[in-house]
């Protein structure tokens, strides 16, 4: 009876690790899976947030840094609604010759704020060639720097008489010239602003990168990169841009209002 006794008590013994081990197992494949679970849904949640960047940045940029829409006849009033893109120029847009093929000098002073800026006549020579024209006929003096954009995506908008983003000379022009291939824009960046999806309908609106930003191409590619500014980027943030915008939002009215109060160029 004592040797039965005792091979039971074995046996029970035996059946309890058993259990315990198929209780760690089981322990073991469900932390597993979960593990592979919440691995897929930590990927999922990346993807989210990559996607929600991606729309984030085509809305700040896709209706802008933008133009208003060509219209058919040149003198006709312009309009913000989105539209079928034009593949060519309209109205009298000044002669891509004006850049001369070389690098122009001067001083974009905003409020009273003075930057440096070259222009290249070379790489974005219908562009710059506009850009002269309108500083030289005195077309950008009392223009508004309406919109700016911030939290990562550092633009000041500017060149717009309306004040509002729809304005610009009685011509549209393209197409896009010296885009970066990589699509971002250095600090001090001056480049063409446009209408979203539409190679020409650039007029007289460009924006000032005032922080290294980067900004996706669209079906028209990226945007006009006609110079930079040499000087005075650091003072046009502490006085302008480091202020944000009226509502604090990422892209709104700058809370201090900008004016261009001067162009030279030479």
């Amino acid at each position: 009876m004592a040797q039965n006794y005792k091979q039971e008590r074995e046996a029970r013994a035996a059946r309890a690790r058993t259990r315990a081990f198929q209780a760690r197992r089981d322990v073991h494949e469900h932390q597993q899976k979960r593990r592979v679970r919440d691995n897929i849904l930590a990927g999922a949640g990346l993807v989210v947030v990559v996607t929600l960047l991606v729309v984030a940045q085509v809305f700040y940029f896709n209706g802008g840094p933008g133009s208003p829409e060509p219209t058919d006849s040149a003198a006709a009033e312009s309009s913000t609604t989105p539209g079928p893109a034009t593949v060519q120029n309209s109205g009298d847009v000044p002669s891509s010759t004006i850049a001369e093929g070389r690098t122009w000098s001067g001083t974009l002073t905003l409020n009273d704020v003075d930057l440096g800026i070259e222009l290249d006549g070379a790489a974005a020579p219908q562009a710059v060639s506009s850009t002269i024209s309108l500083a030289q006929t005195g077309f950008y003096v009392d223009t508004s720097c309406h919109r700016l954009t911030k939290d990562g995506f550092f633009v000041l908008q500017c060149g717009d008489p309306n004040g509002d983003g729809s304005g610009g000379p009685d011509y549209r022009y393209g197409p896009v010239e010296n885009a970066p291939a990589d699509n971002i824009y250095p600090a001090g960046t001056l480049a063409m602003a446009r209408q979203g999806d539409s190679a020409f309908s650039q007029g007289s609106q460009f924006f000032i990168v005032y922080e290294d930003t980067t900004i996706g191409a669209d079906t028209a590619g990226g945007y006009s990169v006609i110079g930079q500014v040499t000087s005075g980027l650091d003072e046009l943030k502490s006085q302008i841009t480091d202020a944000g915008t009226i509502d604090d939002s990422a892209d709104g009215s700058p809370t201090i209002p900008t004016t261009i109060t001067g162009i030279t160029v030479q």
